[in-house]
């Protein structure tokens, strides 16, 4: 990073922090405000998997107590310091009220290293002569598996039964949770899960993409969970020959892993889970998964 870059990133981080109260050594985990909207948006501090960074969670509910099967969908993520603590909260109203509609409590939290979030960023994957995508994949795996385990304990979300879903670096770390043996855990949604694309923001250009599949191998022969693959023809991250190869090689290893590839969705299909008009695509394979793993 430039000098200037530097410059900029410290006084981003500095506002940011200034806008956050209480502190994360001092925020209290669990609900900070009331619900708000028909699907019951609220917003959560969950501990991460160092006990003390709180990852700033959107949790939506359905009409009810519960308890409520619980889905927990993870961003994705980026090598670039300035981006990810620049980044706001995820959210994927799509998918969200898609699931909430289906009597899901749904969770969003974003990671150690992101946004208002802050704290340190686990999942450095390395520089493209030494990535070591199942590292970075493992350690995004902790803080959803962290999130779980919190939000498992709540009197709103039934104990076993979770899905994790996942966008891009979300995806491939609920990909990597596949294989903690996770009691509560049912199943992994990922839509076009990788690490290592899109290099230089090139479309297509892929940062070793051998040891990304290498990755996937190792995530396959640890699995526990049957996983569902979704990725659009038109991907400029993960092009449909590398995610089915991802796919295949999880799958050979030993993993559960039902790969669609849909038509291409929008400007870059790498955004499907965010396209309002891809959810006639991928909705009734969701809904056919889902009824397998509840």
């Amino acid at each position: 990073m430039t000098r200037s870059g530097v410059k900029l990133f410290c006084a981003v981080a500095a506002m940011l922090a200034a806008g956050i109260a209480p502190s994360h050594a001092q925020a209290k985990a669990g609900p900070q405000g009331p619900e708000d909207g028909a699907i019951r948006r609220q917003a959560w501090l969950v501990p991460a998997q160092d006990g003390t960074t709180m990852m700033r969670t959107t949790l939506f509910r359905p009409p009810g107590a519960g308890p409520f099967p619980l889905a927990v969908i993870n961003h994705g993520s980026t090598q670039n310091e300035l981006r990810r603590a620049t980044v706001g909260l995820p959210l994927y109203p799509v998918l969200t009220e898609w699931l909430v509609t289906r009597g899901y409590a749904v969770a969003i939290p974003q990671r150690p290293g992101h946004g208002a979030t802050g704290g340190p960023y686990y999942e450095t994957q390395g520089g493209c002569a030494d990535a070591d995508f199942a590292k970075a994949g493992r350690a995004a795996a902790s803080s959803i598996a962290a999130a779980i385990g919190y939000l498992t304990q709540q009197r709103f979300a039934r104990k076993t039964g979770v899905v994790a879903f996942g966008h891009s670096a979300g995806g491939w770390g609920a990909l990597a949770l596949a294989g903690r043996g996770l009691r509560s855990l049912a199943g992994v949604v990922a839509f076009a899960p990788g690490l290592g694309g899109r290099v230089n923001d090139v479309p297509g250009r892929n940062c070793a993409p051998d040891r990304l599949i290498e990755a996937a191998r190792d995530f396959g022969g640890k699995a526990r969970v049957p996983t569902l693959w979704l990725t659009a023809e038109n991907d400029g991250y993960f092009a449909p020959a590398l995610s089915r190869r991802l796919a295949e090689a999880f799958r050979l290893a030993g993993g559960r892993a039902e790969y669609h590839l849909l038509p291409a969705v929008g400007a870059d299909g790498h955004d499907l889970i965010r396209a309002p008009e891809a959810v006639t695509l991928w909705g009734p394979i969701v809904e056919r998964f889902l009824k397998t793993v509840r």
